[in-house]
């Protein structure tokens, strides 16, 4: 698996084949927000500061693994702070931050040579890059980002499993997640691992069905045939609809119920991610316009983005009514984890699109998941009455 793709609510993400995409530490602790006039007298005092490189300097990346930073969220504002050590760095002009709204570069000249003091290319969420200051305070370098979702709250300053899983609770608000798709064991590895991060209660329909039909499901499908597992799994998941905080992974092919449209009124009560085999591994909200910034599709993942978008327009297989889908280019069991960040990733951005999703997750379930998702009828409306009532 060699590169990872995300694009839903027009976002992008380039995670490497590793469970950790991220080369900067973790963060050490919170930070008081003291003495702030001072704070921002002295920030105001080098906002424009910058520094232009002469060609005749070498450059040296510091070994991100074992630099340590403190981070801090003061609601519209965020601070990062990297300390110096002994380098040499007396004046904030020094310092080169390289700011878009979602990747930051940190470099200073000291001796000589170009440092690079951190580099991210996904930061929790989006910042104003015209607001950023930097100044320098005895030993440390301080920098402070402007949010563009002041009511977002950042576990930390960059992207990754822990800031996701930590920042997981205020977006979903306990909102279940179904994982579906054509492998039975893939559904289930990711959907244990998403379970675990986020401290949901993991499920899969294969155990619960095999524990009521005392049986394999291979078995079962020999003796009673496809139909009959999947209208017990459809019944499985009308009695966990009404859960919530709990990762469902669904039966796969040839038996499982969600390859089937008309089979999806419960799932409608949680977020369901489709995982998907294919050239390249690209998830994509279905609701959500597309953008491929130059340099980061290859062929085989523009292919499998044309597939998802062709797959999502077929309305005669039931996948396609997942909220997110993920193309995966090949499996392997140790890219739990990967895959798992990934539909944590999208959510996350699928929910910061439409706030309301959570909410109205909830309202469904309390009106008997009627099947009228996304436009929920007010309380008393059947199917068999039509789409004539007004939405709510």
């Amino acid at each position: 698996m060699a590169s990872l793709v995300c694009t839903p609510t027009c976002f992008n993400l380039l995670f490497s084949n590793t469970t950790n995409p991220n080369p900067i530490s973790r963060k050490t602790g919170s930070l008081s927000w003291k003495n702030h006039a001072l704070h921002h007298k002295l920030a105001l005092s080098n906002r424009f500061s910058s520094v232009s490189f002469s060609s005749n300097l070498s450059t040296v990346s510091v070994n991100n693994n074992t630099r340590e930073y403190e981070f801090s969220d003061g609601a519209a504002e965020i601070e990062l702070r990297l300390p110096l050590g002994n380098q040499e760095i007396q004046n904030s002009k020094y310092i080169s931050v390289d700011a878009e709204e979602t990747s930051l570069i940190i470099r200073a000249r000291a001796s000589g040579s170009l440092l690079t003091l951190m580099e991210t290319s996904q930061l929790y969420d989006k910042i104003k890059p015209a607001e950023t200051i930097w100044y320098i305070d005895e030993d440390q370098l301080v920098i402070n980002l402007k949010k563009q979702d002041s009511d977002l709250n950042w576990p930390d300053i960059m992207e990754s499993w822990e800031s996701l899983t930590a920042g997981a609770p205020q977006i979903l608000k306990g909102t279940s997640v179904y994982i579906v798709g054509d492998s039975t064991e893939i559904n289930e590895k990711v959907a244990r691992e998403l379970a675990v991060g986020l401290g949901y209660t993991p499920l899969n329909t294969r155990e619960l069905l095999e524990t009521f039909a005392k049986q394999p499901i291979d078995s079962w499908l020999v003796e009673e045939g496809i139909d009959s597992i999947v209208e017990a799994e459809s019944s499985v998941l009308e009695s966990l609809s009404s859960h919530i905080r709990a990762v469902v992974a669904t039966l796969g092919t040839p038996y499982g119920a969600m390859a089937r449209a008309d089979k999806w009124q419960h799932l409608y009560s949680g977020f369901s991610i489709w995982l998907s085999q294919s050239g390249a591994i690209v998830c994509i909200s279905r609701s959500i316009n597309l953008i491929s910034p130059p340099g980061q599709y290859n062929a085989d993942e523009g292919l499998a983005k044309e597939e998802a978008q062709r797959q999502i327009r077929d309305a005669t297989k039931g996948y396609a009514n997942a909220e997110v889908v993920i193309k995966l280019a090949g499996w392997l069991p140790n890219e739990s984890q990967t895959v798992a960040q990934a539909c944590l990733s999208a959510l996350k951005r699928l929910v910061l699109s439409d706030k309301n999703l959570p909410g109205k997750k909830s309202l469904y379930i309390r009106l008997g998941c009627r099947g009228d998702w996304p436009n929920i009828k007010p309380p008393g409306w059947h199917p068999a009455a039509g789409d004539d009532t007004s939405e709510t």
